[in-house]
């Protein structure tokens, strides 16, 4: 129930607002319209936003006064999702609305392997935003001809939550995380003319 609520929360959010720029996206070369950079960084504030507030005003704060927790297993033990399910629940959600907009996390040593990069343009953003988290790393991809518009932000340990979840895990491959490291990085993608 949460994870739809929240899914459709999000991705309503970013239906709405991918809905109202997609006729204006600039293609590659052209001056008019948005460009897709800027499409990019609007999905990601709205996506950054959300995972933070999650994070610390749901999350922490529920945990913070002992009246819940977030675990992996939280269908089992009637918890939270963790802050990364919760993205990736709404990232299924938003793939659903079939408007070809995905969102999802990954990582260079991730905790499960389907969220290792799905290929070389991956490794290499997520390498790049390693290095620099303050620029996306973005590009023009073909898939199945059709063209996307892809970018990598970095991914960053917002809450405690996400700390202790890293450095804790027993599949996680690093385990000295702090508040505000680069974990990984959020995918967006989406389809350009």
């Amino acid at each position: 129930m949460i994870e739809k609520i929240a899914g459709r929360i999000l991705g309503g959010l970013c239906a709405i607002m991918l809905a109202s720029v997609t006729v204006a996206v600039a293609r590659a070369g052209e001056t008019a319209g948005i460009p897709p950079e800027m499409v990019a960084e609007y999905i990601h504030a709205i996506v950054q936003a959300d995972r933070s507030i999650y994070s610390t005003h749901v999350v922490e704060q529920l945990q913070n006064r002992k009246i819940t927790e977030a675990a992996e297993d939280w269908k089992e033990k009637g918890a939270l999702p963790l802050p990364a399910q919760m993205l990736q629940m709404a990232g299924q959600e938003i793939q659903g609305l079939g408007l070809g907009l995905r969102i999802r996390l990954a990582s260079l040593g991730p905790i499960y392997t389907k969220n290792r990069p799905a290929d070389q343009f991956e490794r290499a953003g997520l390498e790049a935003v390693a290095k620099d988290p303050q620029k996306p790393y973005t590009g023009i991809i073909i898939e199945r001809d059709r063209r996307y518009f892809k970018a990598i932000f970095a991914d960053r340990a917002v809450a405690m939550a996400c700390v202790a979840c890293h450095n804790n895990h027993p599949l996680s491959a690093k385990r000295d995380y702090k508040l505000y490291d680069v974990i990984g990085g959020i995918i967006i993608s989406f389809p350009v003319r």
